[in-house]
């Protein structure tokens, strides 16, 4: 491939039908050739502009003076690498191809850089279909500009992916000759040459031009390859694709002395030589890229179910979150876990979550912070703080469960915080625990919507393979570091919607679908609609398309969103909760008001059970096994739970019977008489503590155990024990040895065991973090977008030459500079404008010191002050004239 050729023979290459490389509002379709970055936004439409403002809005931090301001800040280190950060695949592979091409590229010599020489090679078709969009991307977002004859990388962007002596670019090729020969002695530059079978120059410039030559042409490369011993075409095979730089002895073999003789192996240090880029671009067969990937990976159904077993598992998965983060708090609401110093909860405190949920502990850790993200679970801020649940929780409870659901899954979708990292480490080498410190992670919201998009963009009921998500997770976002959290983050979604009940057998439920703002009905037709028709698009029904937008596009509409971390508005957010709800509703069974009570002290719950039978019923039996149905055993000490919380052998009697669609076994009834019986037949009061009874004998027995000698007790009367335990822990312990004691107050009254719940005060939920700026709305775009061309008109503006012999004022007022009058011209000026309607441009300094240049057409001035409309604020406004610094007549066409 002769590249020079490519660069000046002047052709213009057609592209395939559809979107051109200049794509609309660019300079290529306008005809323009700009000059700069700056000139070529200024060519761009409004649209474009504001396109270019939603895909990088680190750009409006704050808002651009002009154009020109607007341009430097799109090269700035920090946004460049941002924005690359942000592109797909095939459109980056682009950027990097044009990192190793001349500077200007035309569009040809990319094209050829992509496809190689052959042009039967598979793929050529699809590369050469796709490459307009890639480039069209990388000008709409201002890391290129230039017309197809002169496509220029931002120059940031080109030192980051070009390659240098001693860094390869992405692609694998290392430095030109030139670069690789820039501190090689004219004498050593001239020796390559002559092994190399040319004529000696005269100065090193023409010597490397000389070789740069040889390396292009393919004939006089073929022919001196040929020559070339076996053992440098395996040298040669190892380098080609990179890294392009290998080691080498002081004393090499032959095979490597032949190529660096020629040159074919240039030294950058004393023992390391480099494959130098047109070599390599000759070995690879012109192609930058060893396999380019125009379209995106396919996301195709791996299994098929039928719709609505899928959603039939999902409501009951739901149905059991709804459970477990009832467990979870009411675990907690009485005697919450502590919060740890360094924030979070210990991991002792996470084994026993588990434990008491019947999960391992990464679940629990789902759980715990979901509840957090929900705003139902908090710290209360005490001195002694601790985890309960929030005031929030309470109104949760009163939802139905479709509502209760739909609140959860909501606060789970846009959540930055990542359950999964709890066991981790941070940087510093310190463990992640749960709801501590470094738990958030913004890409993750985004990763959730376009893993959940994936399965949307399947028909009803498919369940796609995880390794095609993650390939195509890989594809949208192919740097390295955002790849390998965005494997993890993806894994995590899987897991996670699964256990909330979002997906039911690998496959999108129509809740889930609602949830993504899809159509319940369709097989995700808004996330296709982009991609019929397109390189990369996926056939109906088969496969996947980027929500929001085509698959080769730098960045999908929902990707932006979800990368900036805006959180759905609470408008949508309640229409969200709303559609959900409606459709998960049905799906879920009504709660039941009876259980079925069996002569083995079981009961068991043939469905959800209304609130109130089922918080008395968790008082009174203890959960054996949940599912379906729900079996409650009864035991002597669950009914003892339920006589201390101030209930008679008769209350629950009653209730037994009011409740049981079957009879109340004769066992469970004299399990109540027997328990109330000996329930508070021993007496714990405060002394330190005491053991009162009325049996003697029961006194002595306890006495005469040895077991009872921890908690210090001594007889006082012949029905009174005195102990040195707190009453609390004698009960415990009188409970331990088998008694079924009972705590007394002062006047001798049973003191009711009813603690009243804790809940913290009142807590909002945590608001997710992030990734960088939040995308602007169109109101913000607007009126961004009119800001920037109205200073840009103020900073471009023509302005008449100055009356005043000052040259350097009016040299100043020529290069751009404030206009610097005295006070009576810049009164004369603005009076003058006044009068005749005309506009004039004014420096101004504002309170803060703040200096600027204003376009406007005043209108009336008086009192020390000039006022008028403001072209630049696009607005009619008032300035201090002791703050104008001088005014400036415009040209006669722009006044």
């Amino acid at each position: 491939m002769d590249q020079e050729a490519n660069v000046s023979d002047g052709t213009t290459v057609p592209h395939p039908a559809g979107r051109t490389p200049g794509g609309s509002g660019t300079p290529a379709a306008a005809g323009a050739a700009p000059r700069s970055l700056a000139e070529a936004l200024r060519a761009r439409d409004d649209a474009s502009l504001a396109g270019l403002l939603r895909a990088r809005p680190d750009l409006l931090g704050p808002v651009p003076a002009d154009l020109t301001q607007l341009a430097t800040r799109a090269g700035t280190r920090a946004s460049v690498v941002r924005a690359l950060e942000r592109l797909n695949r095939f459109a980056l592979q682009a950027a990097e191809a044009l990192a190793v091409a001349p500077d200007p590229c035309p569009y040809g010599t990319l094209e050829d850089l992509m496809t190689g020489d052959d042009d039967g090679m598979p793929g050529t078709a699809a590369i050469r279909a796709a490459l307009p969009d890639a480039v069209a991307t990388l000008r709409d977002q201002a890391l290129l500009w230039g017309d197809d004859q002169r496509l220029r990388l931002v120059r940031t962007a080109r030192e980051i992916l070009a390659p240098s002596a001693s860094r390869p670019s992405p692609t694998g090729l290392g430095p030109t000759v030139a670069e690789a020969t820039a501190g090689m002695s004219p004498g050593r530059v001239q020796e390559i040459v002559a092994s190399a079978g040319l004529s000696s120059t005269h100065d090193p410039v023409s010597a490397v031009a000389a070789l740069t030559a040889l390396f292009t042409d393919h004939d006089r490369m073929s022919a001196l390859l040929d020559e070339a011993p076996a053992e440098a075409h395996v040298l040669l095979g190892r380098l080609v694709w990179g890294p392009p730089y290998g080691e080498v002895t002081a004393n090499p073999a032959q095979p490597v002395r032949w190529l660096r003789d020629r040159g074919l192996l240039l030294p950058i240090s004393a023992r390391t030589v480099v494959l130098p880029r047109e070599v390599a671009l000759y070995l690879r067969g012109g192609r930058a890229h060893r396999s380019p990937e125009p379209v995106a990976p396919p996301v195709p159904a791996a299994h098929e179910h039928r719709p609505q077993l899928v959603d039939a598992n999902a409501a009951g998965q739901a149905l059991a979150a709804i459970g477990t983060v009832e467990d979870l708090l009411g675990l907690w609401e009485h005697a919450g876990p502590l919060v740890l110093r360094a924030g979070g909860l210990s991991v002792r405190d996470l084994k026993r979550a588990a434990v008491s949920l019947d999960v391992t502990e990464p679940v629990a850790a789902f759980w715990i912070e979901l509840c957090y993200a929900a705003g139902l679970l908090a710290s209360d801020g005490e001195a002694d703080e601790r985890y309960a649940p929030t005031p929030a929780y309470d109104d949760w409870l009163a939802l139905p469960p479709e509502e209760r659901w739909a609140e959860l899954a909501v606060a789970w979708l846009p959540a930055t915080r990542t359950a999964g990292l709890v066991g981790d480490q941070d940087a510093k080498g310190r463990t992640l625990s749960v709801l501590g410190p470094d738990l958030d992670r913004s890409a993750a919201p985004e990763v959730r919507r376009r893993v959940l998009g994936m399965l949307a963009a399947l028909p009803p009921g498919g369940a796609p393979d995880r390794g095609a998500v993650l390939e195509r997770l890989a594809w949208e976002r192919p740097v390295r570091s955002m790849t390998e959290l965005r494997t993890r983050l993806a894994h995590w979604t899987l897991d996670e919607a699964e256990l909330l009940g979002v997906t039911g057998r690998g496959a999108l439920t129509s809740h889930g679908r609602a949830l993504l703002g899809e159509p319940a009905d369709g097989p995700g037709a808004a996330a296709r609609a982009g991609t019929e028709g397109a390189p990369g698009g996926a056939a109906r029904g088969a496969t996947v398309g980027t929500v929001g937008g085509a698959v080769h596009g730098g960045t999908s509409e929902i990707g932006d969103a979800g990368a900036h971390g805006s959180p759905v508005g609470g408008d949508a957010d309640a229409r969200t909760r709303a559609a959900v709800a409606a459709l998960l509703g049905p799906l879920l069974p009504e709660p039941v008001d009876h259980v079925l009570l069996q002569a083995d002290l079981t009961a068991v719950a043939p469905g959800p059970l209304e609130r109130h039978l089922a918080e008395t019923l968790a008082v009174l039996a203890d959960v054996e096994s949940k599912g379906g149905a729900t079996v409650y055993r009864f035991t002597p000490g669950s009914v003892r739970r339920a006589l201390d919380s101030g209930r008679t052998a008769t209350d629950l009697q009653d209730f037994l019977v009011e409740h049981s669609r079957t009879p109340v076994p004769q066992p469970l009834s004299y399990l109540i008489d027997d328990v109330a019986r000996r329930h508070g037949h021993l007496r714990v009061g405060a002394a330190s503590s005491y053991v009162r009874c009325d049996d003697d004998s029961v006194l002595g027995e306890i006495l005469a155990d040895k077991r009872s000698a921890g908690l210090g007790l001594r007889r006082l009367a012949p029905t009174v024990l005195a102990s040195s335990a707190e009453p609390g822990a004698l009960l415990d312990g009188l409970r331990a040895l088998g008694y079924p004691p009972a705590a007394e107050s002062a006047t001798g009254d049973v003191l009711v065991a009813r603690a009243a719940p804790h809940r913290t005060p009142e807590r909002s939920a945590p608001v997710p973090v992030p990734d960088g700026p939040t995308v602007p709305d169109p109101a913000l775009l607007g009126a961004a977008v009119r800001a920037i061309r109205a200073g840009d008109a103020a900073a471009t503006a023509v302005r008449k030459e100055p009356a005043f012999p000052d040259a350097a004022t009016a040299a100043a007022v020529a290069a751009g500079g404030l206009p610097r009058t005295s006070a009576a011209e810049t009164l004369a000026t603005v009076q003058a404008a006044a009068m005749t309607g005309t506009a004039v441009l004014i420096g101004y300094v504002n309170a803060e010191g703040s200096a600027s240049q204003r376009v406007i057409a005043p209108v009336r001035v008086e009192g020390g002050f000039v006022t008028g409309y403001d072209h630049t604020a696009d607005d009619v406004r008032t300035y201090a004239l002791h703050r104008i610094t001088g005014v400036a007549e415009l040209a006669d066409d722009q006044a």
